[in-house]
């Protein structure tokens, strides 16, 4: 199976909107000799914050009556969990719970205030945890440089080369002698990886202090952690972040931006369509902008909430 790069990200497949959890999915593509590689960031939306505002009920009747924030549970206007654990937090701070607060129907409003003034604390609360695959281990490398993230990624010590896949970059799919070099390539890295793999077992049942060890995992392991010096950063390296939406809108601006590199690029610009088609008011005021490589981008009136 072949893939295309695409420059056009808003043209790749959404969904699971309906049901909250959006998903966009890398087509897994395969050399002749059927080494296995993936061509654009796959993004799955696995985890969000749910909110239940009615448990502070007794909170609010615990004020004086005429305060009126009973009303505060009476609003008719429901907003997505996370936007609305934001409201809610954010008013805390100003006791605005009364019938002159701002309703959930001036979310939008209320936010943009909030955005516009730089009080990003209050987007701490909303968190969201996503699957990125279809990643290269250049990508994680820039990726986890953003602290304020959560990450849990696949280690080559503890996974065997049945799972080893790759990521072609769109430089090279968009050439062909390029992407004829890269299959030649990835199925010379398979290779290598395999046959360094047994000579390493043949090693390690011939005794080499180096490779020994009592329990089994620990074997497989040995074996594995030096068979990985041999894989390129090419090597598909796939991880599950977790971020509030105040860190992935920093991720968003630094690595949507005409300055980032591509394949960052893209795995940003996939996240935002999960995100604001689950959470708009929290992401929506990001505007896609084309940029001179025919590729898109975001850009902000609200840059470091």
């Amino acid at each position: 199976m072949s893939a295309e790069w695409h420059t056009d990200w808003r043209e790749i497949k959404i969904t699971g909107t309906e049901k909250g959890f959006p998903a966009i999915h890398s087509p897994v593509c395969h050399t002749a000799k059927g080494t296995p590689y993936l061509c654009h960031p796959g993004v799955v939306l696995i985890g969000r914050t749910t909110t239940d505002i009615q448990g502070i009920e007794p909170f609010l009747q615990g004020f004086d009556p005429d305060l009126g924030f009973a009303t505060y549970l009476q609003d008719p206007v429901r907003l997505d969990p996370g936007t609305q654990l934001c409201k809610t937090a954010g008013q805390l701070c100003y006791a605005s719970f009364g019938p002159k607060r701002t309703w959930n129907r001036d979310a939008k409003r209320y936010f943009d205030n909030i955005k516009e003034s730089g009080h990003g604390s209050v987007l701490e609360h909303a968190n969201f945890s996503l699957l990125c695959y279809g990643v290269s281990r250049s990508v994680t490398h820039e990726l986890v440089r953003h602290r304020h993230f959560s990450y849990s990624q696949i280690s080559q010590r503890y996974v065997s080369g049945r799972v080893l896949r790759f990521v072609e970059r769109p430089e090279y799919q968009q050439n062909p002698t390029l992407h004829a070099e890269f299959l030649e390539r990835i199925d010379r890295a398979a290779a290598d990886y395999e046959r360094t793999v047994e000579r390493l077992l043949e090693a390690q049942q011939a005794g080499q202090p180096l490779l020994s060890a009592d329990m089994r995992t620990d074997l497989r392991k040995k074996v594995q952690q030096a068979a990985r010096s041999l894989l390129p950063n090419e090597a598909e390296a796939p991880l599950v972040v977790t971020g509030n939406a105040r860190a992935w809108r920093h991720f968003l601006e630094m690595r949507a931006n005409v300055h980032a590199e591509i394949e960052i690029r893209a795995l940003a610009f996939l996240v935002y369509r999960c995100l604001v088609a689950i959470e708009p008011i929290l992401f929506e005021d990001y505007q896609v902008v084309t940029f001179p490589d025919g590729t898109f981008g975001l850009d902000t009136a609200f840059r470091k909430v």
